[in-house]
C-alpha cells in the first residue's frame, strides 16, 4: 500500500489500524490505575468502587464516539483544536480553538504530573524513611530528568519510547497475574450494607468522584485522533482504533481492579499508614509472591511512571507548536530547536506547569490534581466538542463523513451528561480546593490572551474571520492516492476552501 502524503502539513499517512490502536493502548495504560485504585476505593467507601471503572468506560465510549466521527471526518494534525476551529469559526473565528489551545497548556502537564506523583509514592515502598521533602526533590529531579531527556531528536526519543512501553504492559500484566494466583472472590464481592443506595445523596457524590477518577484512567483513547493527518485511510481506522482501544483497556483495568480487591482488604487502602494506600500494586505482589518479587515489579512500575510522562509531554508539548504554525496561538510557540528540531517553548512551558502541579498535588493530595485537569479539561475541549458534532453537521452538510456516531444522538447526550456531573460535583468532591471556580479563572485569563493575540494578529475580532473549509472541498484521504497527492488536512494557514469573511 503506497504512503499517502499530506502536503500542507508536511505528514506521510503511513499509520495502519494495528499501530494505531497500540498507539492508544499505550497512552491510556499508564500509572494512572496503580495510584487510583485506592481512591476509587474511597470514593465509593468499599469494594463496589469497581462501579466506578464501569462508569468511566461508558463515558469514555460515548465520548469515544464523537472522537470517532470528528476525527474520521476531519483528518488533521491537532486533533480537537481542528474540530473546534472547523465547529465555531463562523461565530467567533479562532476563539475556541485558541482557548484549547490555552487550557491544554494547563491539562496536559497536569495530567503528567500525577505520573510523577505516583512515582513518588512508589518509590516510598523501597524507601520507607523518605521525608516530604525528599519526596518533592525526588520529583523536581525526575520531572527536570523527563525534560532533559526530551532535549534531543524525535527519532531518538522513539527508540527510548518503545523500551519504556515494554516494561510498562510487562508491569501490568505481572499484577494481574500475581493478584488471580491468590484472588479471594469473597473479599472482591463482600460489598458493605447500603453500598448501593440510589436514592442516597451519599452515594451520588461517591459516584461523581469515581466518575472522575474513572475518565481520568480512560485519557488517551483520543491519542491517536492527534495523529489525523499521519494515519491511513482515517476514515475507516480512527473509529476502529478508538473503539477497540477502550474496549480493550476496559477489560484489563477491570481484571486488574477486581484482581487487586480480591487479594488486599479495601479497608487497608484507606488507611494512611497501610502500604495498600499508597503502593496497592506493590501490596499485591508482596502478598501473593513476597518481599523480593514485590520490590522488583515496584522498580518497573517506577519505570511505567516515567514512561506515561514520558510519552505525555512529548505529544503534549507539540500542541502550541502546531497551533503556533497554523496561526492560531503565539507565534514564538512556533520555533523549533535549531539543532534537534524540537518545540523548544512548548516543552520548557509544559516542563515547568508540570513541576507545579507535581508540588500542588505532594501538598494537598491527587484526587486534587485529578479534579483540577478534569474541570479545565470539560469546560473547553469536552463539552465544546458535544456540541462541535452538532454544529458541524449544521453548517457542513456536505462534509464526508465515512463514520457517523451510532445512534446519534444518544452518545452525544450520554458524554454531555458524563461531564456535566464530573463537573458539576467537582468542588464538592474536592472541598476547599475549587476547581470549578479555578477552571472558569483560566478559561477567563484565555479569553484575555485572546484579545491581546486576535489584536496583535489583526484576527477576529480586529479583523476579517478567516474561513477554513478545506475539509469540506478537499481530496478524499480515504483514497488510494500516490505520494506527491495531496490529502488536505493538517496545518498551513489557508489551502484549499480557505476564503475571508468580513468580520
Amino acid at each position: 500500500m503506497p504512503e499517502l502524503l499530506d502536503e500542507q502539513a508536511g505528514f506521510v499517512r503511513r499509520i495502519g489500524l494495528f499501530q494505531a490502536t497500540a498507539i492508544n493502548m499505550s497512552q491510556m495504560c499508564g500509572i494512572g490505575p496503580f495510584v487510583t485504585i485506592p481512591l476509587m476505593v474511597a470514593a465509593f467507601g468499599g469494594p463496589q468502587a469497581v462501579l466506578g471503572f464501569l462508569a468511566g468506560a461508558v463515558l469514555a465510549l460515548a465520548d469515544g464516539l464523537i472522537w470517532a466521527e470528528l476525527g474520521a471526518s476531519l483528518p488533521g494534525a491537532g486533533g480537537s483544536y481542528v474540530y473546534l476551529r472547523q465547529a465555531f469559526q463562523y461565530r467567533t473565528g479562532k476563539l475556541m480553538p485558541f482557548l484549547f489551545v490555552w487550557t491544554a497548556m494547563l491539562f496536559i502537564p497536569l495530567g503528567m504530573s500525577t505520573g510523577v506523583i505516583g512515582f513518588v509514592q512508589y518509590l516510598g515502598y523501597l524507601w520507607p524513611e523518605m521525608t516530604q521533602g525528599q519526596g518533592d526533590l525526588v520529583g523536581l529531579v525526575v520531572t527536570a530528568g523527563i525534560v532533559v531527556l526530551l532535549w534531543r531528536r524525535v527519532e531518538n526519543v522513539a527508540r527510548l519510547t518503545v523500551v519504556l512501553w515494554t516494561v510498562m504492559i510487562a508491569a501490568v500484566a505481572l499484577v494481574i497475574v500475581a493478584a488471580f494466583t491468590h484472588f479471594s472472590p469473597e473479599r472482591a464481592f463482600t460489598y458493605p450494607a447500603h453500598a448501593i443506595e440510589l436514592a442516597s445523596g451519599h452515594f451520588w457524590a461517591g459516584f461523581a468522584a469515581g466518575l472522575t477518577i474513572g475518565i481520568y484512567d480512560y485519557l488517551g483513547y483520543n491519542t491517536v485522533a492527534y495523529m489525523g493527518a499521519e494515519i491511513r485511510r482515517p476514515g475507516r481506522t480512527v473509529p476502529r482504533a478508538v473503539i477497540t482501544s477502550i474496549l480493550g483497556i476496559m477489560t484489563v483495568y477491570l481484571l486488574l481492579q477486581i484482581g487487586t480487591l480480591g487479594v488486599v482488604h479495601w479497608q487497608d487502602m484507606l488507611d494512611p499508614h497501610s502500604t495498600a494506600s499508597t503502593s496497592v500494586a506493590s501490596a499485591v505482589l508482596e502478598k501473593a509472591w513476597g518481599r523480593g518479587a514485590a520490590e522488583a515489579v515496584t522498580v518497573l512500575i517506577l519505570i511505567t511512571a516515567v514512561a506515561s510522562v514520558f510519552t505525555g509531554l512529548l505529544g503534549g508539548s507539540r500542541v502550541p507548536y502546531d497551533a503556533a504554525r497554523d496561526r492560531v496561538f503565539f507565534r514564538r510557540y512556533g520555533t523549533l530547536h535549531p539543532r534537534h528540531r524540537f518545540p523548544v517553548l512548548g516543552l520548557l512551558t509544559m516542563g515547568g506547569v508540570m513541576a507545579a502541579g507535581f508540588l500542588l498535588g505532594r501538598h494537598t493530595d491527587l484526587a486534587t490534581v485529578i479534579q483540577l485537569l478534569t474541570t479545565v479539561m470539560v469546560i473547553v475541549q469536552s463539552l465544546a466538542q458535544v456540541a462541535a458534532v452538532t454544529v458541524l453537521r449544521r453548517r457542513q452538510p456536505g462534509l464526508r463523513r465515512p463514520y457517523r456516531m451510532w445512534l446519534y444522538p444518544l452518545p452525544s447526550i450520554v458524554a454531555l451528561a458524563g461531564w456535566l456531573v464530573i463537573y458539576g460535583w467537582a468542588d464538592r468532591n474536592a472541598p476547599g480546593r475549587h476547581p470549578i471556580e479555578w477552571s472558569l479563572a483560566w478559561v477567563a485569563a484565555g479569553v484575555a490572551a485572546f484579545v491581546l493575540w486576535a489584536r496583535r494578529e489583526k484576527e477576529w475580532p480586529f479583523g476579517p474571520k478567516r474561513i477554513d473549509e478545506r475539509y469540506l472541498h478537499g481530496a478524499d484521504p480515504d483514497a488510494e492516492r500516490p505520494p506527491g497527492r495531496a490529502q488536505g488536512g493538517g496545518g498551513g494557514e489557508g489551502g484549499e476552501g480557505a476564503v475571508e469573511t468580513a468580520g
